[in-house]
């Protein structure tokens, strides 16, 4: 009989709870079960809303029934023909949607150190998308760097920014919890700006010394803010879009790009190399390797970003939380341990 509980969007706003056959795995596969899973508030938002223009790529990606998901921690429960069997009880991080049982290849897995906690190995995927558009920033130690829009990929830019040696590092938003997150980053250097306070691109010359900022981070994911985000950096400055922006954006290309001499540079996670190269080792699993490093080392912690748990069975409640108002949570977590 089917015990495998999935998380699906029936309709723009619409979520259900299906339960699934739990699927057998093939030849070279491992069957895993999951043990917590983490909502993209960014991504999966966008899809359940049913907003985007048809003739958009997030229009192609939004079909219904959509099972959503892609930050997943478990444990390996089985081994198919051809596959490793002492896999079976490793942890490992997957980009398996919220369901409870899933299979994949072994190489397609992150292992998971005995050392990190399952609700702080779950943000490995937002970790991997922000390490490789830091690393495609070409952010120099010294540099500053200003990140517009402090939801989740935001805060983990300002952190991934603070361990490459940005001084400073300043965050912009307009949500008061938002700005108060940066004081729980080690360290010194990180400024919140507050975007409903005055001019932001003062504010970011005022901490840079009245350099303005080498590298910015797009992350709102609003296409209407970004033309003003230029004016925070400075002349032949680093614009990152690192957000999935859902709205087109009016750039003057002359002004904001020609004239100032600005390198406009897309960071989507799947620019990641597909292998590992001499000039580029930056794959995938190695950035996961390096991220769970920094966590069991205390270097990253991301129980304050964490805001809301709940069990599969709550995931309609907590969609429909976030389509009223996300700017109150942060990580929100679906714990599969009684399902």
């Amino acid at each position: 009989m089917p015990s495998n509980p999935t998380v699906l969007f029936t309709g723009p706003a619409k979520v259900e709870v299906e339960d699934r056959p739990i699927p057998e795995p093939a030849h070279g596969q491992v069957r895993v079960r999951t043990l917590a899973s983490l909502i993209s508030t960014g991504t999966e938002l966008t899809v359940l809303a049913g907003e985007a223009d048809a003739k958009s790529v997030w229009g192609q990606i939004t079909r219904f029934p959509f099972v959503p998901g892609y930050n997943n921690v478990g444990v390996i429960t089985a081994a198919g023909p051809g596959a490793d069997a002492s896999l079976v009880g490793k942890r490992v991080g997957s980009y398996a949607p919220h369901t409870l049982h899933h299979v994949h290849k072994p190489e397609d897995l992150r292992p998971i150190p005995d050392g990190v906690a399952d609700e702080q190995a779950v943000f490995f995927t937002t970790a991997e998308i922000v390490m490789n558009g830091v690393r495609r920033s070409r952010l120099l130690w010294g540099e500053s760097a200003v990140v517009f829009g402090l939801g989740l990929l935001g805060q983990l830019t300002a952190r991934v920014c603070r361990i490459a040696g940005a001084s400073p590092v300043i965050g912009v938003d307009v949500a008061p919890s938002r700005l108060r997150l940066l004081e729980r980053i080690p360290g010194a250097g990180v400024i919140g700006v507050d975007a409903r306070a005055g001019d932001v691109a003062e504010a970011v010359a005022r901490a840079t010394r009245g350099r303005k900022a080498d590298v910015a981070f797009e992350l709102t994911g609003n296409g209407a803010a970004i033309p003003g985000e230029v004016a925070s950096l400075r002349l032949q400055g680093r614009l990152v879009i690192l957000s999935s922006p859902r709205s087109a954006s009016e750039f003057d290309f002359h002004d904001l790009c020609n004239a100032p001499s600005i390198t406009i540079i897309g960071a989507h996670n799947f620019s990641h190399p597909m292998h590992a190269t001499p000039d580029n080792p930056w794959t995938f699993a190695r950035d996961a390797e390096l991220f769970f490093d920094w966590v069991a080392a205390g270097e990253m912690d991301m129980s304050p970003l964490i805001s809301h748990r709940g069990s599969p069975a709550d995931a309609p409640g907590l969609y429909g939380m976030l389509l009223q108002d996300r700017t109150q949570a942060m990580g929100v977590v679906l714990r599969w341990d009684g399902a």
